[in-house]
Protein backbone atom coordinates (compact mmCIF):
# COMPACT_ATOMS: atom_id res chain seq x y z
CA UNK A 1 0.00 0.00 0.00
CA UNK A 2 1.41 3.49 -1.31
CA UNK A 3 0.94 6.11 1.31
CA UNK A 4 0.93 9.31 -1.07
CA UNK A 5 0.51 12.84 0.36
CA UNK A 6 -3.11 13.24 -1.27
CA UNK A 7 -3.34 10.09 1.48
CA UNK A 8 -1.35 11.40 4.30
CA UNK A 9 -3.55 14.89 3.58
CA UNK A 10 -7.37 12.97 3.82
CA UNK A 11 -6.02 11.18 6.85
CA UNK A 12 -4.84 14.03 8.66
CA UNK A 13 -7.90 16.36 7.83
CA UNK A 14 -10.37 13.23 8.90
CA UNK A 15 -8.02 12.49 11.98
CA UNK A 16 -8.69 16.15 12.95
CA UNK A 17 -12.56 16.85 11.87
CA UNK A 18 -13.25 13.30 13.88
CA UNK A 19 -11.47 14.67 17.20
CA UNK A 20 -13.27 18.23 16.44
CA UNK A 21 -16.58 16.08 15.98
CA UNK A 22 -16.52 14.15 19.21
CA UNK A 23 -15.82 17.52 21.22
CA UNK A 24 -18.91 19.17 19.62
CA UNK A 25 -20.92 15.73 19.90
CA UNK A 26 -20.53 15.50 23.91
CA UNK A 27 -20.84 19.66 24.08
CA UNK A 28 -24.45 18.73 22.68
CA UNK A 29 -24.86 15.42 25.07
CA UNK A 30 -23.61 17.50 28.13
CA UNK A 31 -23.58 21.21 28.20
CA UNK A 32 -26.37 22.19 26.11
CA UNK A 33 -28.84 19.33 26.10
CA UNK A 34 -30.47 21.31 28.99
CA UNK A 35 -30.28 24.77 26.78
CA UNK A 36 -31.89 24.10 23.87
CA UNK A 37 -35.29 23.12 23.18
CA UNK A 38 -36.02 19.95 21.19
CA UNK A 39 -36.17 21.73 17.58
CA UNK A 40 -32.25 23.30 18.22
CA UNK A 41 -31.40 20.34 19.99
CA UNK A 42 -31.83 17.73 16.84
CA UNK A 43 -31.06 20.53 14.69
CA UNK A 44 -27.72 19.91 16.57
CA UNK A 45 -27.45 16.48 16.24
CA UNK A 46 -27.96 16.75 12.41
CA UNK A 47 -24.52 18.48 12.43
CA UNK A 48 -22.98 16.40 14.30
CA UNK A 49 -23.90 12.90 12.60
CA UNK A 50 -23.80 14.03 9.12
CA UNK A 51 -20.06 15.57 10.07
CA UNK A 52 -19.27 11.40 11.10
CA UNK A 53 -20.79 9.78 8.70
CA UNK A 54 -18.97 12.39 6.50
CA UNK A 55 -15.50 11.91 8.21
CA UNK A 56 -16.14 8.03 8.20
CA UNK A 57 -16.17 8.93 4.12
CA UNK A 58 -13.12 10.61 4.20
CA UNK A 59 -11.26 7.70 6.38
CA UNK A 60 -12.76 5.38 3.24
CA UNK A 61 -11.86 8.05 0.58
CA UNK A 62 -7.96 7.92 2.25
CA UNK A 63 -8.18 4.28 1.45
CA UNK A 64 -9.41 4.07 -1.70
CA UNK A 65 -6.27 7.29 -2.69
CA UNK A 66 -3.83 4.11 -1.94
CA UNK A 67 -5.61 2.17 -4.69
CA UNK A 68 -5.98 4.98 -6.80
CA UNK A 69 -2.70 6.70 -6.07
CA UNK A 70 -2.95 9.40 -9.52
CA UNK A 71 -6.11 9.89 -9.66
CA UNK A 72 -6.14 14.25 -8.77
CA UNK A 73 -10.20 13.84 -8.61
CA UNK A 74 -9.86 11.86 -5.48
CA UNK A 75 -8.14 14.36 -3.65
CA UNK A 76 -10.59 16.92 -5.70
CA UNK A 77 -13.35 15.10 -4.30
CA UNK A 78 -11.97 14.92 -0.34
CA UNK A 79 -12.16 19.29 -0.69
CA UNK A 80 -15.44 18.93 -1.61
CA UNK A 81 -16.60 16.78 1.08
CA UNK A 82 -14.54 18.78 3.14
CA UNK A 83 -16.03 22.04 2.67
CA UNK A 84 -19.60 21.03 2.12
CA UNK A 85 -18.88 19.26 5.46
CA UNK A 86 -17.99 22.28 7.22
CA UNK A 87 -20.22 24.56 5.62
CA UNK A 88 -23.29 21.94 6.25
CA UNK A 89 -22.58 21.79 10.01
CA UNK A 90 -21.59 25.11 10.75
CA UNK A 91 -24.63 26.70 9.27
CA UNK A 92 -26.62 24.51 11.69
CA UNK A 93 -24.60 25.49 14.20
CA UNK A 94 -24.76 28.95 13.89
CA UNK A 95 -28.67 28.75 12.84
CA UNK A 96 -28.76 26.85 16.57
CA UNK A 97 -27.10 29.48 18.60
CA UNK A 98 -27.81 32.75 16.90
CA UNK A 99 -31.28 31.39 16.50
CA UNK A 100 -31.57 33.10 12.80
CA UNK A 101 -33.45 31.20 10.77
CA UNK A 102 -31.97 32.77 7.77
CA UNK A 103 -28.87 30.70 8.55
CA UNK A 104 -30.47 27.59 7.27
CA UNK A 105 -30.71 29.48 3.97
CA UNK A 106 -26.47 28.42 3.56
CA UNK A 107 -27.14 24.74 5.10
CA UNK A 108 -28.04 23.02 1.13
CA UNK A 109 -24.96 24.71 0.11
CA UNK A 110 -22.70 22.47 1.62
CA UNK A 111 -25.14 19.52 1.41
CA UNK A 112 -24.73 19.94 -2.45
CA UNK A 113 -21.32 20.05 -2.18
CA UNK A 114 -20.95 17.11 -0.23
CA UNK A 115 -23.10 15.72 -2.89
CA UNK A 116 -20.67 16.75 -5.76
CA UNK A 117 -17.91 15.63 -3.73
CA UNK A 118 -19.50 12.46 -3.62
CA UNK A 119 -20.57 11.94 -7.27
CA UNK A 120 -16.56 12.98 -8.16
CA UNK A 121 -15.33 10.32 -6.20
CA UNK A 122 -17.67 7.68 -8.20
CA UNK A 123 -16.77 9.26 -11.65
CA UNK A 124 -13.11 9.05 -10.86
CA UNK A 125 -14.35 5.17 -9.55
CA UNK A 126 -15.86 4.58 -12.81
CA UNK A 127 -13.07 6.16 -14.70
CA UNK A 128 -9.60 5.82 -13.40
CA UNK A 129 -10.10 1.91 -12.35
CA UNK A 130 -11.54 0.93 -15.98
CA UNK A 131 -14.01 -1.43 -14.06
CA UNK A 132 -14.94 -4.77 -16.05
CA UNK A 133 -18.13 -5.59 -16.88
CA UNK A 134 -19.74 -8.04 -14.55
CA UNK A 135 -20.62 -11.16 -15.85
Amino acid sequence: MKITNTTKFILLLASFMMAINIILGAFGAHAVKDILNEYYLAIYHTAVSYTFYNILGLFALAFISTIMPNSKKIKISAYFIFIGTLVFAASLYALVFLEKAILGAITPIGGALMIIGWFILFYAILKDLKLEPLK
